[in-house]
């Protein structure tokens, strides 16, 4: 048996326990300091509930020095607010920032949303790419780069559809992949953008599309076939209609 299951990307830090290839359509380092792995570490208050647990990991992009862009999951599982900053450590490649935040506001109609973060400092280095107007079309090529393990990684992939009805209806659906590897874009990769060809940010990455089979020896996890969507993303519009209706 087997079923489909939808992923949010965050990645959980724990304390630790005892080929199909394709060129990328755009330099990868053209986009440098636009795209930050962020980390919230929770306080002791917050650890005492799950002893285990250290943070939350995900992806965003700068949307000028001092503000951040993200999905709305990602910092609802980091527990930031509107009133009260949060330190959170931003990560660009082997730099590192630990600055406080808020949320600054939750844009989009959908079932994700994205979530704009107001930084406490300027990020002098912080780069900031154009977005695009216009919609994907099926087959384009797309870039994304994120934050899996704490590591930047840039992969290739297109864009499928934008989905019209069901629990996922307003989002875009990729097919993202490196080599053989389906699941490249996995924990950790919430927030991160999706460019296009010409480096405009078209979405922004939500959750994986992956089948569950049961087995004897308990559930696996694998992607979905060749061919077919595996990463549900927000179109980038969610944000600039918000930005419209201020």
């Amino acid at each position: 048996m087997h079923r489909l299951a939808y992923f949010a990307l965050i990645s959980l830090v724990l304390i630790p326990v005892q080929s199909r290839g394709e060129t990328a359509c755009i330099d990868s380092a053209l986009l440098a300091h636009s795209t930050v792995g962020i980390t919230r570490y929770f306080d002791d208050g917050e650890r005492a509930a799950q002893p285990d647990l250290l943070g939350i990991q995900g992806t965003g992009w700068f949307r000028s020095p001092t503000s951040l862009v993200t999905v709305e999951h990602v910092v609802a599982a980091m527990g930031l607010s509107t009133e009260e900053w949060k330190i959170l450590t931003i990560q660009d490649a082997a730099e590192s920032h630990s600055i406080p935040v808020r949320i600054q506001r939750v844009a989009g109609a959908g079932p994700e949303k994205l979530a704009v973060l107001e930084l406490q400092t300027a990020i002098s280095t912080a780069r900031t790419v154009p977005i695009r107007m216009s919609p994907l079309v099926p087959d384009d090529r797309i870039v994304t780069m994120a934050y899996p393990n704490r590591q930047r990684r840039a992969v290739t992939g297109r864009f499928v559809q934008y989905a019209t009805d069901g629990k996922l209806a307003g989002t875009g659906l990729l097919e993202i992949y490196e080599g053989n590897n389906r699941l490249v874009i996995d924990h950790g990769a919430s927030g991160a953008p999706v460019f296009d060809c010409e480096g405009r940010i078209a979405a922004v990455i939500s959750t994986v599309i992956t089948q569950i089979f049961r087995t004897p020896f308990g559930e696996q996890r694998i992607s979905t076939a060749w061919g077919t969507p595996n990463v549900v993303s927000v179109p980038i519009r969610e944000l600039l209609g918000s930005l419209e209706s201020q």
